[in-house]
């Protein structure tokens, strides 16, 4: 293919304290059309297992979609300059009470690229020391922490109408096909 799509130009059309909106124009060739696109300084999330082999859960609020979900520990990029480890080491401290002292990166995952150009990097977080969380927002400081089992957990899961998809990619890396029979 001689052609190739480019973006020639972008208008801000919202700027929050999470994320942006742009409206984007793309040409490919005499052609050029217009792309809204959510714009995102990228997040991370943590998959923390015990030394009972249990995962920690968080169980939060959450407004778009106006019920509780089961969640591991994410968050925002949100720091300037801010390593993602870090980012990573941060949140998990603040959401769940926990330090780890051996971390994985499980992969960097494009959230939703028709829309958004968000990545999210997951780790994996062993051999962890419980202090005191340090939540930051209104739901952070009404989540319940919870420590499954993995069939434990299964059961929860299937049980939900939808899962969190940062929570089943984390769970399908380090577990393998971990919905299997569903």
């Amino acid at each position: 293919m001689s052609e190739s799509f480019h973006v020639v130009g972008t208008k801000q059309l919202l700027r929050s304290h999470v994320f942006g909106v742009e409206q984007r124009t793309v040409a490919i060739g005499d052609e050029t059309f217009e792309r809204d696109v959510v714009t995102h300084p990228g997040a991370v999330a943590m998959l923390a297992i015990n030394d009972r082999n249990e995962i920690g859960l968080l169980r939060q609020y959450r407004a778009p979609f106006d019920r509780f979900c089961w969640e591991i520990p994410a968050g925002t990029l949100d720091v300037q300059g801010e390593d993602p480890l870090d980012a990573a080491q941060r949140e998990l401290l603040e959401e769940l009470g926990c330090e780890a002292r051996r971390w994985s990166l499980l992969g960097r995952f494009m959230v939703s690229p028709g829309w958004s150009n968000q990545l999210m990097a997951i780790y994996e977080a062993r051999d962890l020391h419980l202090v005191d969380r340090s939540p930051t927002s209104p739901e952070e400081e009404r989540s319940v922490v919870q420590w499954m089992s993995p069939d434990e957990l299964r059961t929860v899961l299937r049980a939900e109408p939808a899962i969190d998809s940062t929570l089943s990619v984390a769970l399908n890396r380090v577990f393998g096909s971990f919905f299997d029979g569903r």
